[in-house]
């Protein structure tokens, strides 16, 4: 039996919290990778489906609005059957759609698959949940965002990955029409191989299996009426919404929007669209950091500074990027966008965990849901004729500036022990 781990060793691969992290990053990565896996074939898909910008913009709204549901749903989920459990049926589930996308031959059945492979999103919050039992209050900041952050660079990857795929397959005398259909059994098969991995690579608390840690069921349904009643919980559902919520949106429109806009080819349009996704490789992480730094000289207030500052710089930075039409400095100001965003996810999740603890599966899945409302929000921006996309950014950067000052609302109580482990708070 081990404890919460109080720092990050990368190299430990032996401990339950350490191997915890590592699967869990990889897991999620995976999911991501999965979730946004026909986002950068779409100028493929449009001419194979003859969809217009109407259905596109629907696509893109399905693409995470189930996510909503799923996401609440799994973190009850997780508060009941542990994170192993939940993920393997998160994996299972998810792999049919992202193989089935690939015999849709309407827009209607794509709509539906899309909208199933939604799904895959939740696997945020079961990682999220995971790091949450395994690390102490001292790097558990730091830990979220790192996950998340490895895992969101799954985004990233896929927006260079599949047209590689796809050009790979062509190469071989495939036509585009059939190779980006094919190239869809890549991350399905893989979701089922993580499944294997995650049950037999983890476990579900630092004291072992979920099932050991009894919890009244009357307390249970009273912690999660507390965290659904709590004013800081909605408060992080709207700031995650203006970033993650925002996040979600590029990748599903950052490679039509630079094949529109700036005339690129598919593959210079996944380059450059990776580049906003491959800032997870830190940025993300150094949020969480940043916030666990400042808790330690200001305490929780700290934290809820830097994730209103991160916020609005996220905010006037997309604006910023949405009035330019030459390439060089439009990437410049992509790539310092890309920053704040996922700075701004970490901060989010630094402060959770501290956020009515005795129901953390319930607040993580109601606080990631956040995001993906924000998204569905944000995409009905995308699917008017009449809207030309560099104005859609414009509104939305600016509404993410202005809905950063919520955040100066969040307060939390004096008597909130914030020195006791986050794992088995009821024990």
């Amino acid at each position: 039996m081990s404890a919460p781990a109080d720092r990050i060793v990368l190299r430990d691969l032996h401990s339950p919290p350490m191997r915890a992290f590592h699967v869990t990053w990889a897991t999620f990565f995976l999911c991501f990778f999965a979730w946004f896996s026909t986002a950068p074939l779409m100028a493929v898909i449009r001419e194979d489906l003859g969809l217009n910008q109407t259905q596109i913009g629907n696509i893109i709204i399905a693409s995470v609005a189930f996510t909503v549901v799923a996401r609440v749903g799994v973190g009850w989920l997780c508060d009941r059957l542990g994170p192993r459990r939940a993920y393997v049926m998160l994996l299972g589930l998810g792999s049919v759609p992202v193989a089935g996308i690939a015999f849709v031959q309407s827009y209607e059945a794509f709509l539906v698959m899309r909208l199933a492979i939604g799904g895959l999103g939740a696997s945020f919050v079961i990682t999220q949940f995971h790091t949450t039992q395994m690390f102490a209050p001292a790097c558990v900041g730091t830990a979220n965002a790192t996950t998340a952050g490895w895992g969101n660079l799954g985004g990233g990857v896929v927006q260079i990955a599949m047209p590689l795929l796809l050009a790979m397959l062509v190469s071989f005398g495939l036509e585009p029409a059939l190779g980006w259909r094919v190239a869809m059994f890549v991350p399905a098969v893989g979701l089922l191989v993580m499944a294997g991995v995650y049950w037999f690579g983890t476990q579900d608390t630092p004291h072992g299996d979920w099932h050991a840690r009894p919890k009244p069921a009357e307390r249970a349904r009273h912690s999660a009426r507390a965290a659904l009643t709590d004013g800081r919980v909605w408060i992080l559902f709207v700031l995650y919404g203006a970033c993650f919520g925002v996040e979600l949106t590029i990748h599903n429109v950052a490679a039509l929007y630079f094949v529109d806009t700036f005339g690129m080819g598919l593959m210079a349009a996944g380059v450059a669209a990776g580049c906003f996704g491959l800032m997870n490789l830190f940025a993300r992480s150094l949020g969480g950091l940043v916030s666990d730094r400042l808790a330690a000289r200001t305490g929780l207030i700290g934290r809820v500074r830097f994730l209103v500052l991160a916020l609005l710089a996220e905010g006037l930075l997309l604006t910023a990027f949405s009035r330019l039409d030459v390439l060089a400095p439009a990437m410049v100001l992509l790539i310092l966008f890309s920053l704040f965003v996922q700075m701004a996810e970490g901060a989010t999740f630094a402060v959770v965990p501290f956020v009515r603890r005795e129901s953390i599966g319930i607040v993580v899945g109601v606080v990631a849901a956040g995001g993906n409302v924000g998204a569905v929000l944000a995409g009905f921006l995308f699917r008017s004729e009449g809207l030309a996309w560099a104005d859609a950014l414009g509104i939305l950067g600016l509404t993410v500036a202005a809905a950063s000052l919520l955040g100066l609302g969040i307060r939390f109580h004096g008597d909130e022990d914030l020195s006791a482990p986050l794992a088995d708070p009821q024990d």
